[in-house]
């Protein structure tokens, strides 16, 4: 229920309990999108399913990558129903239906290729409610906190997001040889507990704006950005006698297709009368620009972390002695840096933005990062590992000094009838750059790999009394197998061997599939396509830092006319974005660049 602030202190009334649920549920979903990466050994051997089986890459995609696309589609349209019917109560809603599907997912019982189409549709449906709470935390805790205090308060959100990840990563590394249902029954308590409290105990701040849902809006958005995403994870899989899937025709039309159709989408919202999305909130400057860096920094960030969990898992912990069985437990541990980093750097960036505005920390942080993937390029396949640990800590500071703020400066600049579909914006162009970021990285390592492994593979199991037909046979199988065989800890040599083992003697399999054989042998060829994914990164954080610098000052989006305390009725149907008063604060409005246009 919508209450009625009386003063600026009843304004403000319930802020820390508002942050403190937000994060709860920020968490949640984050620690789920990660929590799978390294339990995927102990699940899909619970369903008793290899999924580097030819055939079952596609149960393997689609239960690591359909969460995160289907999250992706939906925050803007679920951001946008919360602007209509409150924000609080698809928040709410988000809760509900996430700890729902854990329960289902906690319970399955199916084996092989039913059970993870039941796990891929089940998380599909967990990640509907990720979605809810996703797209409505940031404009819930934006109406609930004053404009001085939003930087701190979206800060420590995004250190729940970042932290979360992490957290995922450990905890699916400790409960999945445990038993692999805990691995998604460990949401349920959370779930839970955050539904009732959130139902209890979270008022509705917001101004809602009665409106009608623009279903051709919803529908090519949603169509547009399916097709696309679904057509880049079937680009990182293997296509007839290619190592990758950009030459296969059903690739290229999804991509098309998906882009046509965001056309369409664009132009639909600025025809209806009301859009589900209102594309003259891009004429203002802060908006723009710190989604424009938002965007890079996803690219540069995001395929990366899976880049350097596979050096990890591939070379550097085998040749420090660790089984492939165990390397992705291990792998998030030894990761753990790039949280503190965070963690530290968070909160105090988000304080200090609320006092100097966005653009000097949001700016800085990404020069920050670019700095820390150049030194990166600089270490060797085997690497000492305090110098790697010490990389990771400042690449996660600056990540946190650019995060905050630029979640905070995103959004002050909107008006307040439109937070959630702009917190709906912003998250989809994460999200979707985390896709696209981790099918441009694994293109450029697997490009890498195709060019000078199978030379390498072809003469090193020669060299072990492999026959040269079989060798041969291995040696132009597509890198991708050999990659997904090490994320997942799975021994990659044994792997791609199979049945050709049996023409070796024992000490000579022993050593082909013991720890440094593969170590060895991928670290060449893997270490010139990651100087490539590095040299991206570099360039998508340079370019973050100059499109972070153009959002100008300090800016706090003020309607002229303050909207009604409850709900704001709109005109004609629709509800016109009020035009900037300026910023009372800092009083540098001006060098924020122009409000927006009008809305129709």
């Amino acid at each position: 229920m919508y209450e009625e602030p009386t003063g600026v202190e009843d304004r403000y009334r319930g802020k820390w309990m508002a942050l403190s649920n937000t994060t709860l549920g920020t968490l949640m979903v984050v620690v789920n999108s990660s929590i799978i990466l390294i339990a995927l050994p102990d699940i899909f051997r619970g369903i008793h399913l290899n999924p580097l089986t030819p055939g079952n890459t596609n149960y393997f995609l689609w239960l690591l990558m359909g969460y995160m696309v289907v999250t992706a589609v939906l925050v803007v349209s679920f951001g946008r129903l919360g602007d209509m019917y409150g924000r609080v109560r698809m928040y709410n809603l988000g809760f509900a239906v996430f700890s729902f599907f854990s329960v289902l997912l906690s319970i399955t019982w199916l084996q092989g290729s039913a059970g993870a189409l039941w796990l891929i549709g089940m998380r599909i449906l967990q990640g509907v409610g990720g979605a809810l709470l996703f797209s409505n935390s940031a404009a819930i805790l934006t109406d609930a906190f004053p404009p001085d205090q939003r930087g701190l308060a979206l800060g420590i959100n995004q250190v729940a997001a970042i932290g979360g990840s992490f957290i995922g990563l450990i905890l699916g590394g400790l409960l999945g040889p445990v038993d692999w249902h805990l691995v998604f029954l460990v949401s349920v308590p959370f779930g839970i507990f955050g539904t009732v409290w959130a139902y209890f105990k979270l008022v509705e701040r917001g101004v809602r704006v009665p409106s009608h849902i623009d279903w051709w809006g919803n529908l090519t958005f949603g169509a547009g950005l399916i097709s696309l995403l679904v057509g880049i994870t079937y680009g990182i899989e293997p296509y007839g006698t290619s190592s990758m899937g950009w030459t296969n025709p059903s690739v290229l039309v999804e991509i098309v297709a998906g882009l046509a159709l965001l056309v369409v989408f664009a132009v639909i919202e600025t025809r209806v009368e009301n859009p589900m999305f209102r594309l003259p909130l891009f004429r203002i400057r802060a908006f723009a620009a710190g989604n424009v860096a938002s965007l890079l920094a996803a690219l540069g960030r995001g395929g990366i972390m899976f880049i350097l969990i596979i050096w990890l898992q591939g070379i550097w912990l085998p040749e420090h002695g660790y089984s492939f069985v165990v390397t992705p437990l291990w792998a998030g541990i030894y990761m753990l840096p790039l949280t503190v980093g965070f963690l530290i750097a968070g909160p105090i960036s988000g304080y200090l933005s609320d006092h100097y505005g966005a653009r000097p920390f949001a700016t800085g942080g990404m020069l920050l990062a670019a700095l820390s993937f150049g030194l990166l390029e600089l270490l060797p396949a085997d690497f000492g590992y305090p110098v790697f640990a010490a990389l990771l800590l400042l690449n996660g500071m600056a990540m946190g000094l650019f995060a905050s703020p630029n979640r905070a400066g995103i959004m002050n600049s909107l008006p307040a009838t439109q937070r959630g579909a702009g917190s709906g914006m912003t998250a989809t162009f994460q999200n979707s750059a985390m896709v696209l970021s981790i099918g441009i990285f694994f293109t450029l390592i697997i490009t890498g790999l195709a060019g000078s492994l199978p030379s390498a593979l072809y003469h090193g199991l020669t060299a072990q009394g492999l026959p040269a037909a079989a060798a041969a046979r291995v040696s132009h199988l597509p890198p991708t197998g050999a990659l997904f065989a090490a994320f997942l800890g799975y021994n990659p040599v044994k792997t791609l061997l199979g049945p050709a083992l049996v023409h070796l003697a024992p000490a000579k399999v022993a050593y082909l599939t013991g720890r440094t054989f593969f170590a060895s042998l991928i670290s060449a060829p893997f270490m010139g396509g990651l100087h490539e994914a590095f040299d991206f990164a570099v360039a998508a954080c340079l370019v973050a830092a100059v499109a972070s610098w153009l959002r100008g000052g300090k800016f706090h989006y003020e309607d002229r006319v303050p909207a009604p305390a409850a709900v704001a009725e709109p005109i004609k149907g629709q509800a016109a974005i009020p035009q900037p008063a300026g910023d009372k604060a800092s009083n540098q409005s001006a060098s924020a660049g122009p409000g927006p246009g009008p809305a129709g």
